[in-house]
Order: C-alpha cells, then structure tokens, then sequence
C-alpha cells in the first residue's frame, strides 16, 4: 500500500478526470487509482481535501449512487447535492442518482493514477450505460 500522500495523489488524479455531469463510485475510483478494494480510503482522501476546488470531490458517490451521509452535522452532503444538480445530474425520490445514466465509463485504455490514454474527443463522458 502506497503511503497516504502517494495514495491521495492518486485518487485526486482519477478523481480530477471525473467530467462534469458525471459522477463514479468510491470503489470505481480506488480501482482506476490501482488500488482496488480501497473505496473507504478514497472516502478519506476526499474528506482531507476541505473543498479544494481543483479536484471535484462533489461527483464521488456510493455504490448505490447516493450521496454519503457526513458525520458532525457538516452540510457537505447538501453542497454536493447542490453541486451535481447544477451540472445536469438528477436524483429519483429516494436521493439516488441513476447510475445507469449518469456513471462516468473512463475511456477503453484509461488506466491507473488517472492517467489518460487515447483520444478524448467525447468530452469524457463515454460510453452509457
């Protein structure tokens, strides 16, 4: 396992190719980062972030496509929430984003620590599925 630092690189990396209207999974985001079976870990590294704006933490979600609930009453969860709407992302009645619709499918040949490969002529966003 890479030291915290290295680690958080890494999923900063993978996680700053997330395009906007997009979002990915804890788990989607450690395995692109190289580190599969590490979501918590990424949830770590993104709450030590404390809103640094070059790296959008808001489009990570949970395997069921809800937002994570913060701990100590923090309106992060409102700020995200906020934050995916206003790029284009919606939510059904139970607070769940249609992954189906919305998870961000990297290129064939993304590979780990967020390094592209290939051609990004679609803006990112990939294949839906």
């Amino acid at each position: 396992m890479p030291a915290p630092s290295t680690a958080y690189q890494k999923i900063y990396s993978v996680v700053s190719l997330i395009p906007e209207g997009r979002v990915a999974t804890y788990g989607q985001v450690a395995r692109l980062a190289g580190m599969p079976g590490r979501a918590r870990l990424v949830g770590y590294a993104l709450s030590s972030l404390h809103d640094r704006p070059s790296v959008p933490w808001h489009r990570v979600v949970n395997a069921r496509g809800q937002i994570s609930p913060r701990s100590g009453g923090s309106p992060a969860d409102m700020v995200q929430r906020l934050r995916l709407e206003s790029e284009g992302v919606s939510f059904d009645g139970h607070g769940r984003i249609p992954l189906g619709r919305f998870q961000w499918q990297p290129h064939h040949g993304e590979r780990e620590y967020g390094k592209p490969a290939g051609d990004a002529s679609d803006n990112g966003r990939g294949k839906e599925r």
